[in-house]
C-alpha cells in the first residue's frame, strides 16, 4: 500500500469512528428520558426488596468498582439495544459490597447468596475483596453457592470460595481456563509508516511506557519485569483457588497448561466442580437450598437492590473517616473521570480542615500520570498526616504517580494482585515532520524569536541541546521520585534506587522490599485508620466517600457535552473486545496524555493491560 493511500485509509477510519460518535449521541438523546427515570427507580434510597431470599450475585450485571455509582446503559457495539431496553450494569463500590456481605451473614431474611460468575467485568484487586468478604459470610454458617456456565480462570477465582460450585449440562457453554496474560503493544513500524517520530526521554531501565513508540519488541528488562509481575499475581491467584478446591497448584497448572478443563466432564473430573445440573436440575437445586417446595417460589434479591437497602452511612455519628478514592490518571485537566490534580488538591485541603473527620483513606487506583499533579496531591496528603492518620489502600493499580501520592501515608496497604512501584518518570514528544512533508506534502516554515522556541511544536525533532536538556529535566525528576519514597518509607537513596529504576512489582513483592506495609483491603484501612484515630469500631463511625460519585444524568450530560464524539471514548466502544482495541488505544495515547496534562511532558505512568482468562 502507498503512504498516501494508507494515509487516506487512517482518515477514513477516524471519520468513520466520528461518524459512530454522532450516532451515539442521537441514541443518547432519544433516550436520555427513559435512561433518567430508569436509574432513578433503580438507585432510590429505599430500594424494594423481599423480606426474605437468596441474595444473587450475578457478575454479568454488575460491576464491583470503586464506589457505588447509579448504573448506565451498557455501550458496546455489540448492545446497541441497551439503549432502548434500558438495560443496566449495576456499579457497586467494593466497600459498599464488603458491608453488604457482612450484613447479609447476620440478616435473617438472606437464606445463601447464589454467585453467577459468567461474564464477569471487575478488577481482579476487587473481585479478591469481595471473595474475602464471601469466605467470612460462609462463617456464619450460610451457604454461598456459584453457579456458571463458561467459566474463566477469573470467574473460577471468585466463584473457588464457595461451598458448591456447579456447572451447565450443556456443552454450548465451554470454559476457557487458560490463566493471566497481558499485552504488549509496539507501534514503531506503524508509525515509521506514518512518518511519526516519537523522542523517548526516561530514567530508570525499567521505565516502559513510551518503548511501544520506539520498538518493534520489548526490551529485556520489560520483558523481565513483565514475566515476573504475571508470574507473581498468578501465584497468589492459583494458591488461593486451589486450596479452597482441596488440589494442588501443580494440578491446576496442569490441566491449565493441557486445556483439559473444557467440559462439564472435566470440571467435576478435577474437582473444580460439584455437579452438573440441567436447567430443572439448577431450579430443583436452588429450591431446595432455599427452602422451597417449587422453584417459582424462591425469591431473588438483586444484589444492587441489597446495597442500596441495606448498605446506610451513619449520619448520626459526629466523627467522620474520610475515604478519599483516587481513581483514574492523574491529569492536570479538570476531569470528573481522572485524578485533577487542582480538584484533589482542594477536596484534601477540605478533608484536612474538617474538624469532624478524625482519619482519612487515600484509596488509590492509577497507573499514574503527569508528574506536576502529583505533585499538587502529595503536598496536601502531607500537610494533612501533620494534624491527622492518613492510610493507604490500593486497588488494582497504585504505580508511577500513583505511588508517588501515597508513599509517605502512615501506613500502606496493598492487594496480593496490585500493580505498585514503577518508580521512574519519562518524557514521550511525537514529532510530524516527515508526516506533514512527506505523506500530507506540506511545507512548515517556523518564525522563531530564539533558537528554541519551537522546541515543542511538534513539528521538528529535537538538536542534542535541546535532548541533554530534556535528559537532565527526567534525571532531576527522578532523583526527586527516588528521595521521596526514601523519605515516605524510612530507606535510604541507595536502597530505593536498587528496587525503582522504573520497575513495577506485584504487591505481593512490594511487601517483601518494603514499599507497602501489609497485604490488605480497603476495608482493612478503614478499620486501621479508625484505629489510629482512637476508636476500632468501624461501626462507630460516619465513613464518608470523596469526590461524591456523579449521577446518571451527569454521566449522560458528560457524554452529552462531547466525550462521545472524542476517539478515546469511540474506539473504547466500538472496538472494545476486539484486536484493535488495543491498538487503537495506543495510537491515540500520547493525544490523551498531552491534552489531558495540558502540555506537560514529563510522566510517572504505568502502560500495562493485564487480562485473566
Amino acid at each position: 500500500m502507498k503512504k498516501t493511500e494508507f494515509f487516506k485509509w487512517v482518515l477514513a477510519v477516524i471519520c468513520g469512528l466520528f461518524v459512530w460518535g454522532l450516532v451515539k449521541a442521537i441514541f443518547f438523546i432519544m433516550m436520555i428520558g427513559s435512561l433518567a427515570s430508569s436509574a432513578a427507580s433503580s438507585s432510590g434510597s429505599s430500594a424494594l426488596i423481599p423480606k426474605e431470599g437468596v441474595l444473587l450475585m450475578d457478575m454479568s450485571k454488575l460491576i464491583i468498582t470503586e464506589q457505588t455509582t447509579e448504573g448506565m446503559p451498557t455501550m458496546s457495539l455489540n448492545s446497541l439495544s441497551a439503549l432502548g431496553s434500558g438495560s443496566m450494569i449495576a456499579p457497586v463500590g467494593v466497600y459498599d459490597a464488603v458491608r453488604a456481605i457482612h450484613t447479609a451473614a447476620a440478616d435473617p431474611g438472606v437464606k445463601l447468596i447464589l454467585l453467577k460468575t459468567d461474564n464477569i467485568a471487575s478488577e481482579l484487586s476487587n473481585v479478591s475483596e469481595v471473595r474475602k468478604a464471601l469466605a467470612d459470610f460462609r462463617k456464619s454458617g450460610k451457604a454461598v453457592v456459584a453457579y456458571g456456565e463458561a467459566y474463566t480462570s477469573g470467574s473460577y477465582y471468585l466463584a473457588s470460595i464457595a461451598d458448591k460450585i456447579y456447572t451447565t449440562s450443556h456443552h454450548g457453554g465451554n470454559n476457557f481456563m487458560l490463566g493471566l496474560g497481558g499485552r504488549m503493544i509496539f507501534l514503531k513500524d506503524l508509525l515509521d509508516k506514518l512518518g511519526v517520530n516519537y523522542q523517548l526521554i526516561r530514567h530508570g531501565k525499567y521505565k516502559s511506557a513510551g518503548e511501544m513508540y520506539i520498538r518493534n519488541t520489548p526490551s529485556p528488562e520489560n520483558m523481565e519485569q513483565n514475566q515476573v509481575m504475571i508470574d507473581s499475581m498468578w501465584e497468589s491467584i492459583a494458591n488461593e483457588t486451589a486450596q479452597a478446591r482441596g488440589i494442588s497448584v501443580d494440578s491446576l497448572n496442569y490441566f491449565i497448561d493441557n486445556l483439559s478443563i473444557n467440559f462439564p466432564e472435566d470440571m467435576t473430573k478435577h474437582n473444580l466442580a460439584d455437579e452438573i445440573l440441567t436447567v430443572e436440575g439448577y431450579k430443583e437445586k436452588m429450591a431446595v437450598l432455599a427452602g422451597k417446595d417449587k422453584y417459582k417460589d424462591v425469591k431473588f434479591i438483586p444484589f444492587k437492590d441489597y446495597v442500596t437497602a441495606k448498605v446506610k452511612p451513619n449520619t448520626a455519628s459526629k466523627k467522620k473517616i474520610a475515604v478519599i478514592y483516587a481513581d483514574g490518571n492523574i491529569v492536570e485537566q479538570e476531569d470528573p473521570n481522572n485524578i485533577s490534580g487542582d480538584r484533589f488538591a482542594n477536596i484534601i485541603a477540605k478533608v484536612r480542615a474538617d474538624s469532624t473527620i478524625k482519619a482519612v483513606v487515600l484509596r488509590v487506583n492509577s497507573p499514574g500520570g503527569t508528574v506536576l499533579a502529583a505533585s499538587k496531591i502529595k503536598e496536601e496528603i502531607d500537610l494533612t498526616r501533620a494534624v491527622k492518620p492518613v492510610v493507604a489502600s490500593y486497588g488494582a493499580y497504585a504505580a508511577s504517580g500513583g505511588y508517588w501520592i501515597s508513599n509517605s501515608c502512615d501506613h500502606i496497604f496493598s492487594g496480593a494482585t496490585t500493580l505498585t512501584g514503577s518508580i521512574g518518570c519519562f518524557s514521550a514528544i511525537p514529532e510530524f515532520s516527515k508526516t506533514v512533508k512527506d505523506i500530507a506534502k506540506v511545507n512548515i516554515v517556523p518564525v522563531n524569536s530564539h533558537k528554541h522556541s519551537d522546541m515543542v511544536s511538534l513539528m521538528r525533532p529535537f538538536n542534542e541541546e535541546e535532548t541533554r536538556m530534556m535528559q537532565d529535566y527526567v534525571d532531576d525528576i527522578y532523583t526527586n521520585f527516588v528521595n521521596i519514597v526514601a523519605e515516605g518509607r524510612d530507606m535510604t537513596f541507595e536502597a530505593v534506587d536498587e528496587i525503582a529504576q522504573g520497575r513495577v512489582w506485584t504487591g505481593a513483592d512490594a511487601l517483601k522490599i518494603g514499599l507497602v506495609d501489609e497485604i490488605g483491603t480497603l476495608e482493612d484501612a478503614i478499620t486501621y485508620a479508625a484505629s489510629m484515630a482512637g476508636d476500632p469500631d468501624v461501626a462507630s463511625w460516619n465513613v464518608v466517600g470523596y469526590p461524591k460519585p456523579l449521577t446518571v444524568m451527569q454521566q449522560i450530560m458528560a457524554q452529552l457535552g462531547g466525550k462521545s464524539t472524542n476517539p478515546e471514548e469511540i474506539v473504547e466502544n466500538v472496538l472494545e473486545g476486539t484486536p484493535m482495541e488495543g491498538i487503537a488505544k495506543s495510537l491515540l495515547d500520547w493525544k490523551n496524555t498531552w491534552t489531558k496534562g495540558n502540555g506537560q511532558l514529563i510522566f510517572a505512568r504505568l502502560p500495562f493491560e493485564i487480562e485473566i482468562r
